[in-house]
């Protein structure tokens, strides 16, 4: 975990583990809540800290949109693809043909830039 002292040090203290995710993100809530706010949820990421690494049906949870967690894969269609976090800034994103990082090289368009040079 990658969580600071103090995040580890609340959530020992006033935290509820509630369950586990298919990438070992932790998820939680308070143990005490008013009874005018909605309860305090958050998630302990497991390596570095990637938003983008929490599933939808987790989310739903975080963000107070489903009111338990799905703990069970069962939960997704067929049609469903597997969660894949996001590669920005990373070995593994996305570059089009002509980028430069690939060599630059891409086929020719009828709208293609001309300069102008003059004669």
């Amino acid at each position: 975990m990658s969580a600071t002292i103090g995040t580890r040090l609340f959530t020992w203290l006033h935290g509820r583990y509630v369950g586990q995710d298919e990438f070992g993100n932790r998820y939680y809530e308070a143990r005490r809540q008013s009874k005018a706010a909605r309860a305090r949820r958050w998630v302990m990421y497991h390596g570095m800290p990637e938003p983008s690494k929490v599933p939808a049906h987790w989310h739903g949870w975080l963000h107070h949109t489903l009111d338990a967690p799905v703990l069970e894969a069962a939960y997704r269609y067929r049609w469903q693809k597997p969660h894949q976090p996001n590669l920005t800034g990373t070995q593994g994103r996305y570059l089009p043909a002509g980028h430069i990082s690939k060599g630059g090289a891409r086929a020719a368009a009828a709208a293609d830039y001309e300069p102008w040079t003059p004669r």
